[in-house]
């Protein structure tokens, strides 16, 4: 059976960010679904719940899993729903897993000064979005910079997203993933605290650190990141065959 991917976005963003790697995986033949969470993508002005955010998860990885092995990918905090969601009590049909660039526990002092800095950038005029794009104008490439915001971005969904994150237990989740596990992170990427004690907990995980890159690695670096794909993909295909 061929292998199926499903991909899982990080906070503010979309499916649409990514592109590049959808566009890769259609090239390789390989069958791809890419998620909106709620309050995100065609889904903003719903309310955004964890239960919602691991129900939408369920249901795109339980349905690719009727047609073969699920390598699931997230990026931020869709790979830090994707963690909480993979290493669940009763474990869901998920063959292989990358989690990109959430290689931090999303609490404490971090956590407020990320949600405080959120919310004075929400209380600028055009709430930030004019920095935002100045930013990603500079670290982004031209092939994937129309990419990250083309779904929109979930400023009214943020807040709640990031409060909701505190509550899971990504540790114990950690320690119950028996599948292979690539760790993907861009070298600047602020996100990388807690990467030391992630790769302790997860022993049997791949590290992969991308030179001169910020939290953005899938958009990036398009390239390297479908490379990991690759290499991911290959991995489960040749333990499910």
């Amino acid at each position: 059976m061929t292998v199926q991917v499903v991909l899982v976005h990080g906070i503010r963003t979309s499916a649409t960010m990514w592109r590049a790697q959808v566009a890769y995986l259609e090239e390789r033949g390989t069958p791809v679904t890419a998620v909106d969470l709620p309050g995100h993508g065609t889904r903003r002005g719903e309310e955004f719940t964890l239960d919602e955010a691991f129900a939408t998860i369920d249901r795109a990885v339980r349905d690719a899993a009727a047609r073969g092995p699920v390598l699931l990918v997230g990026h931020s905090m869709g790979g830090l729903l994707s963690i909480a969601y993979t290493g669940s009590e009763d474990a869901p049909p998920v063959a292989g897993f990358v989690a990109a660039s959430c290689t931090s526990l999303p609490r404490g002092i971090g956590l407020a000064a990320y949600r405080f800095l959120a919310r004075r950038f929400d209380s600028l005029p055009d709430r930030g979005l004019g920095l935002t794009n100045r930013v990603l104008d500079r670290t982004l490439p031209a092939e994937t910079r129309p990419d990250f915001g083309a779904g929109g971005y979930a400023f009214d969904a943020q807040d709640t997203a990031l409060a909701s994150l505190s509550v899971l237990d990504l540790l114990t989740a950690l320690r119950r993933i028996d599948v292979p596990l690539w760790f993907v992170n861009g070298q600047w990427d602020q996100l990388r605290m807690n990467e030391k004690l992630f790769t302790t907990i997860a022993p049997d995980a791949e590290l992969i650190v991308v030179p001169r890159t910020t939290h953005l690695v899938t958009a990036m670096r398009p390239r390297v990141f479908n490379a990991v794909l690759n290499v991911a993909l290959t991995t489960v295909e040749a333990s499910t065959c």
